[in-house]
């Protein structure tokens, strides 16, 4: 591979270790290295998910994110907190701007509440050689802030990204270049260890006998791309450490454009009039979002998980519709069709639905045989207005006050948990 055309930049992506819990052992003066520490996602919940552990907590206890709260041993030295949302947000905006002290802010990019990519190409005259401002920039959030972190550094964002994931998070600091890829990044297996591919990717190149990232890289273009199309290609180059995405624009990834959301239930839900309610709240959120950026959409999915007592594996299925649509209720009936398909009775706990192969909204046509159409599409921007405007509950539909409704609960959360 050539890389003489390719992007060499100096872009670092930055990595707040164990952040919720960091943020948990500022706010009570406690040392997040060695005091063991877990945010529990509600404490009225025994089986509430662990979102955050502390390395002494993975260490000493062997608890980590996705444990429960019930497989958390009783010891004095432990230190259980639930989640306080609104302080997580204001301690990863306090970070960005630290950040922007260094760079200017068309050089951040904010991947999640606790991660960013930062471009420093340009700014040698100004701080000196880029791994040593990455570093500065590392110290200085743990000297003001108390948030350890990790950096992985490379000549675009997927290096950045491979070099954190794959080495930093132990080191603490790692750079990559281009003449690192046969030697770092083609012994990675299995292929899931790899950002930008998941568990189903990893699964069809295995049929196809490709086990590493290195039988990836020297695998037949013509054939990747005949049986992925353009992802093929994509994965090739990503083996090869290629990343041609800038600062700013959104991140490849494995999905095309499409809205979902996903909701793990605060308890069982046995019935498919119990599910029925929550997924009609969520394709009221999932549509508002379509509907707002101007889009349609052909097929819905509908993932379903069940409680840790049942013996039947979860489904996703989609469905996919001859019109498009951003109206709540045709995406509701679908997703009944397919849950009255495929659902085993056995009791539920998470949800996700989810709106794929859209096209812009213009492309609509008017249906001779369905007169009230024109007047749901106004109704529906109408109700958005006015939940933007006076808050997502000030209009809800009936459902949403029997017992099974979450809305007016989730409401009160930030991200889903406690603010």
């Amino acid at each position: 591979m050539n890389y003489e055309n390719m992007p060499n930049k100096s872009i670092f992506c930055i990595d707040m270790k164990s952040f919720y819990a960091s943020c948990m052992a500022t706010l009570h003066g406690l040392d997040v290295m060695t005091t063991p520490i877990a945010i529990i996602g509600n404490f009225e919940q025994p089986g509430s998910v662990v979102l955050a552990a502390s390395p002494a907590m993975k260490e000493r206890f062997r608890i980590k994110t996705g444990n429960r709260r019930y497989e958390i041993p009783k010891h004095p030295d432990i230190k259980l907190f639930e989640p306080k949302m609104a302080y997580f947000i204001e301690m990863s905006m306090a970070i960005t701007r630290l950040i922007s002290q260094y760079v200017p802010p068309e050089c951040i990019h904010v991947y999640s509440v606790d991660e960013s990519f930062v471009d420093l190409t340009g700014t040698e005259k100004l701080w000196g050689p880029p791994e040593e401002t990455a570093l500065a920039i590392q110290e200085a959030i743990y000297l003001q802030l108390n948030i350890p972190s990790a950096i992985g550094m490379g000549p675009n964002m997927l290096m950045a990204k491979l070099a954190l994931d794959l080495e930093s998070k132990k080191t603490g600091f790692a750079k990559w270049t281009y003449e690192d890829v046969p030697e770092k990044l083609w012994p990675v297996k299995p292929l899931s260890q790899m950002w930008g591919i998941g568990s189903r990717m990893e699964a069809n190149l295995n049929d196809m006998g490709i086990f590493s990232v290195g039988e990836l890289a020297n695998a037949d273009l013509n054939v990747l791309e005949k049986r992925f199309g353009i992802m093929g290609n994509q994965l090739y180059h990503h083996a090869w450490g290629i990343d041609l995405s800038t600062l700013g624009e959104p991140l490849v990834t494995n999905s095309a454009l499409s809205f979902g959301k996903g909701q793990m239930l605060m308890r069982d839900y046995h019935t498919r009039q119990e599910i029925s309610v929550v997924l009609l709240e969520m394709c009221e959120d999932v549509m508002k979002r379509t509907r707002e950026a101007g889009y349609v959409g052909r097929t819905v999915t509908l993932g379903l998980s069940y409680s840790h007592s049942a013996m039947t594996k979860s489904f996703h299925r989609s469905k996919t519709i001859e019109i498009p649509t951003n109206e709540t209720l045709v995406m509701h009936k679908v997703c009944m069709e397919l849950l009255n398909q495929y659902f085993a009775g056995e009791p539920a706990r998470q949800l996700s639905v989810r709106l794929t192969n859209l096209e812009p909204e213009r492309s609509i046509q008017l249906d001779l045989f369905d007169e009230r159409k024109e007047k749901r599409q106004i109704l529906g921007h109408t109700m958005d207005a006015i939940r933007s405007k006076f808050g997502a509950t000030s209009l809800l539909r009936a459902a949403s006050y029997t017992d099974a409704g979450t809305a007016i609960k989730r409401d009160r959360l930030v991200g889903g948990h406690l603010a």
